[in-house]
């Protein structure tokens, strides 16, 4: 029975969530506000005046086609990325769960790389896929591969993909390996007497007792890629070659900060926001359907 903690007056729990409603307000509504706002106008790059342009903005983006061909890069890299990252998870995560001998030092290993940051993730596959002193460009250059994603479209993306997906494997293994430990055992023990075969019980069981966590993960993956892996595309390509890489949040960098098309920038900002939005709204109201049931 859920033990409910209730207050006599409305002063006190106002008082413990107003740090969170401080940290909220400053460093999300305030921005997201600025931002809003800021779509609405042309500032020049040295901010002295701006000149208001209503929608203006948001239509020159719609019809730029580099802007559309962003989120068809976007579109790419987030699918790649989580594809990646979820699918070794969840076979990392199922050979953990059914390692006996070592599996915390096996399950500690696994995690490690969730604390390195993206920037840094990006920096550790430069070195390693470096076109002069790259130790995979080496090995590859043995086996007769030129590699060189400088100027190369598909293995710069290829890069990118694999950097972002590396860092994410850890988080995602977590979750998939709590799902796996949360199945009854003796279901799986039930359909192993009765003949399934490891394939099956996983494709008819294991799996689909696994939705909630993997629909999960697969929203928040989506949001990891589309944010969180700035920092990997700007140390390892920088948005190129030809673009190539250059995904709906770091185009909103290129042309604020780089550019100083800041009127412009701020629109993708919001565009941005309401991407954010609406997989929020999906990831709660899948989560909310499944307290329901």
């Amino acid at each position: 029975m859920d033990k409910r903690v209730t207050f006599k007056g409305l002063w006190l729990p106002l008082l413990l969530v107003l740090p969170q409603i401080v940290i909220t307000a400053v460093f999300f509504f305030y921005p997201a506000g600025q931002a809003i706002w800021q779509s609405l106008y042309i500032p020049d790059p040295f901010g002295l005046s701006m000149k208001f342009v209503g929608l203006g903005n948001f239509e020159y983006l719609l019809g730029d086609p580099y802007y559309r061909a962003s989120f068809l890069t976007t579109a790419v890299f987030s699918v790649l990325v989580t594809v990646v990252s979820m699918g070794v998870a969840l076979w990392l995560a199922v050979l953990a769960d059914r390692l006996i001998k070592g599996s915390g030092t096996y399950r500690t290993l696994l995690i490690w790389p969730y604390a390195v940051a993206p920037a840094v993730a990006g920096v550790l596959w430069l070195f390693m896929f470096n076109t002069r002193v790259g130790v995979v460009t080496w090995y590859l250059g043995v086996l007769g591969y030129d590699w060189n994603h400088v100027l190369n479209d598909n293995e710069a993306m290829g890069l990118v993909v694999i950097a972002s997906a590396w860092g994410r494997i850890s988080y995602n293994f977590l979750f998939f390996l709590a799902g796996l430990q949360s199945i009854p055992r003796s279901v799986i023990e039930a359909a192993a007497i009765d003949g399934a075969r490891f394939w099956t019980r996983f494709r008819t069981i294991v799996f689909p007792l696994l939705s909630p966590t993997t629909f999960f993960l697969l929203v928040v993956n989506v949001v990891y890629a589309f944010f969180e892996t700035f920092g990997v595309i700007h140390t390892i390509t920088s948005g190129g070659p030809q673009q190539a890489t250059t995904i709906l949040v770091y185009k909103v960098y290129a042309d604020g900060f780089v550019g100083q098309d800041l009127g412009s920038s701020a629109a993708q900002s919001v565009i941005l926001l309401a991407i954010v939005s609406v997989l929020t709204i999906i990831q709660f109201r899948f989560v909310e359907r499944r307290v329901h049931y």
